[in-house]
């Protein structure tokens, strides 16, 4: 069995892993790479392997670094199937053709500077039509469901934690040139302990190799009670200044989990009613897909759900479609919440309100999740004090907030907690899906406490025999 990391090594996006065992290919995941647009177009729009000659996809779960060029995977020749949770399914059923209008509309922007510039003008690599095609290859698999879906390879998927129909991928594999039987366990993205929504990440035994996401290694989320009164405080500042809290978050997930915790703590009387908007037409539909899969959640969210009230919807709580609304946000007098999309504020109609809003300083842009390097979301994290938004500078006079206890990452100890869980000999254990500062200062923290482990820290294209 060979094992190829083509991606998310020494990088936090654009994962996959190439299996090669029995004659066959398994492709775990097939994210995009998120970064600089020019870099990230070409990384994106070649693979280091023939597509055509992929015979299986396994997806753990439904965020564009993961499943983004799965349409353009299929469109290069990939015919076969797609082994997903159905909830990641679903997700991926708004996602996909989502990132796919992106994706040319970035294209249209490029080329327009390379018209200038007289550049040969680029091609998309795939559209909103190969996104809807490449869904007819989903087949759809449950938690704790064996299914065999290669010559001696059997799926397991089980919870783990990080977003809707998340999870982690276990393959029990029959390598019939060695004669040797083995375990692998891809983590996915690793969830954390004590989500609003959803259940703690699964543990699981008997595994023998370990292909580890390391995107918090080294680092340390707020507590949940500091974080709550860290939001109290933030908008009760917004309110006294009659500022905007511009809120850039991941449409599924983030969204969601924000929204279920703003109409908690305003019922607990830490802020008064504020008008607040989610304007993202993707996290509109995400919700829904939430209500659907509310099976999947806590039960105190199920409880909300058919119990009580909406748990995503609140007084005040405005979810806005048309582009004129969102344009008409711009116009708003007084306080208001905005959460809108992209998370890492790279694309989506978050730009405008940046735009709009970043060199007011009776604004704050609060920030609750990962963003990768050089993308706008990390510039304003790391308080560069002007930005490009759209082809133009802007100095940023508003108040930068980070708040990473939303975070649907495990953070140092909560990765190590993780790798606790997991039962078996461990003999090979594989970091990915983190800046090389990340993966290392795990790997130290893995050695230090399970010196029976071989830790490496994933190399791109590098290819290990097991």
């Amino acid at each position: 069995m060979k094992l190829t990391f083509c991606g998310a090594a020494g990088t936090t996006t654009g994962s996959k892993h190439l299996i090669t065992v029995n004659g066959q290919r398994i492709l775990l995941d097939c994210g995009l790479y998120q970064g600089r647009r020019q870099e990230a177009f070409e990384r994106n729009r070649d693979f280091p392997f023939d597509p055509a000659k992929i015979d299986v996809v396994v997806l753990s779960h439904a965020h564009i670094d993961h499943s983004g060029n799965l349409p353009h995977l299929c469109k290069r020749g990939f015919n076969g199937n797609i082994f997903a949770t159905p909830a990641t399914r679903d997700l991926c059923s708004i996602m996909l053709p989502d990132a796919a209008h992106i994706h040319e509309s970035d294209i249209n922007w490029l080329n327009r500077h390379r018209k200038n510039d007289k550049l040969p003008l680029l091609e998309a690599s795939y559209t909103m039509a190969d996104a809807e095609r490449c869904m007819r290859q989903f087949v759809s698999v449950g938690y704790h469901r064996p299914m065999l879906i290669a010559d001696g390879v059997t799926l397991t998927f089980i919870d783990a934690g990080h977003v809707l129909g998340s999870a982690q991928v276990i393959l029990d594999i029959n390598d019939r040139e060695t004669g040797r039987k083995s375990r692998l366990l891809f983590s996915g993205d690793i969830g954390r302990p004590n989500n609003d929504l959803l259940s703690d990440p699964e543990p699981s035994e008997k595994v023998d190799y370990i292909i580890m996401e390391s995107t918090y290694g080294g680092r340390h989320h707020e507590l949940a009670t500091d974080s709550n009164e860290h939001i109290c405080r933030i908008i009760r500042q917004i309110l006294q200044q009659k500022g905007k809290l511009i809120i850039p978050a991941f449409a599924v997930e983030r969204t969601q989990q924000l929204l279920y915790t703003l109409d908690q703590l305003r019922h607990e009387g830490c802020f008064p009613l504020i008008p607040t908007f989610v304007d993202s037409p993707l996290a509109v539909k995400a919700t829904e897909i939430f209500r659907l899969h509310v099976d999947e959640l806590k039960p105190t969210v199920r409880e909300a759900a058919f119990m009580r009230t909406d748990p995503f919807g609140f007084e005040g709580l405005a979810l806005v479609r048309d582009v004129n609304e969102s344009k008409n946000l711009n116009k708003l007098k007084g306080a208001a919440v905005i959460i809108s999309a992209s998370g890492m504020a790279e694309t989506g109609r978050i730009l405008h309100h940046l735009r709009n809003n970043i060199s007011n300083p009776h604004n704050t842009v609060l920030f609750v999740g990962y963003c990768a390097e050089h993308t706008l979301g990390w510039k304003l994290r790391e308080g560069h004090k002007h930005v490009n938004i759209l082809g133009d500078e802007f100095e940023v006079k508003a108040d930068i907030e980070i708040l990473d206890s939303f975070s649907g990452h495990a953070d140092h100890n909560e990765l190590l907690q993780w790798f606790d869980h997991v039962q078996g000999p461990k003999s090979n254990v594989f970091l990915v899906h983190g800046e090389p500062e990340r993966s290392q200062a795990l790997k130290v923290a893995l050695d230090a406490k399970h010196s029976e482990s071989k830790v490496q820290v994933a190399v791109m294209n590098q290819a290990v025999e097991l």
